[in-house]
Parts: structure tokens; sequence; C-alpha cells
């Protein structure tokens, strides 16, 4: 057979998916000396087909509910009582020490959001923030500042202190309509 009619089939094949092209998918090919040789690709077709689906995202489409403001509020006074029960019961008998305290704010955060976010209040978004410094008699100011809808957004705050530290947790929870 001509290269021209050789040429016409592939393309025929390929259009028609009854076989993959030359270059895919660790297909081997013929030379024209009747030799086999290996294509540059290794990668199975399904990998690469199941790679890109990883990246794709699933569309959910929601309708619109029209709430304007929450149907239960964030309960601060249990918030408080979170934040009392974990900073007293992490911190009660430590000591300060830098890399401790460090990693002692990354465990005590997760575990507020934690229990916070087990009481379930729908629709708000909660932040939680924890300082914890040394106590050697200095003074310490902590402000914040984000768009706040004085309706519906609330926090909850405590100070825990002991013999050489001091803990500062807070809980922001703001409403998501």
């Amino acid at each position: 057979m001509s290269d021209q009619l050789k040429d016409k089939s592939q393309r025929r094949e390929r259009k028609t998916g009854k076989a993959p092209s030359e270059g895919s998918c660790g297909v081997r090919s013929k030379e024209t000396t009747g030799r086999t040789k290996d294509s540059i690709s290794t990668v199975s077709c399904i990998d690469e087909l199941a790679h890109h689906d990883d990246n794709a995202r699933m569309v959910i489409s929601m309708e619109n509910t029209y709430q304007m403001g929450p149907y239960k509020r964030f309960p601060v006074p249990a918030a408080v009582e979170i934040l009392k029960d974990v900073l007293t019961s992490y911190l009660q008998e430590e000591k300060y020490e830098v890399e401790w305290s460090r990693q002692m704010t990354k465990t005590i955060c997760e575990v507020i959001r934690a229990r916070v976010k087990d009481l379930m209040i729908p629709r708000y978004k909660i932040v939680t923030l924890v300082h914890i410094g040394q106590l050697t008699g200095q003074s310490m100011q902590i402000s914040s500042r984000c768009l706040w809808d004085a309706s519906n957004d609330t926090f909850a705050s405590y100070s825990f202190k002991n013999s050489s530290l001091f803990g500062v947790a807070t809980v922001y929870a703001a409403y998501f309509e």
C-alpha cells in the first residue's frame, strides 16, 4: 500500500475510534522497516483520564432561600463555657516555653473550633484566635478589624492566667447569608 493510502486509513480509524493514534498511551507502532518501537508515553490512558477528573469540581446548584437572618442565634454563653473549659484544661499546670506555646496555640484553636462546631449552629462561619504569652509584668492589647453586621455577627472571648503564662481565646461567629 502506498503511504498516502496508509495515512487515509489511519485518519479514518482515528475518527471512528477503532484504533488509537500512534503517539498515545503506550501504543507500539511499526516503522517502515518492520521493526517495532516503544512510544514515548508510558502512562496508561485510564490513569491519564482519572488524573484530569480529580481536578474537576462538581457544580452544586442551590435554590435561593431568601433568608435574611438566622433562625437560631449563636449562643455566646455556651461558647464562653467552651473557651473556659478548653483553656483551663490545657494551660492549668503548664510553664511557658516558646516552642511548646507555638504548638499548643494550634492545638487549642483546633479543639475550640471543633467544640464550637459541635453546637451545630447553621449558617455561621467560625473564626478562632488563641494567644499564649509569658507572664512577666508586661501589658498587651489585642485588637481586630473586620466587616461586621452588628445584628447577626457576634464573638465570645475568655482570658486565662496562671503563674507563668496567660492565654486569650476569641471565637468570632459571622453570619453567612
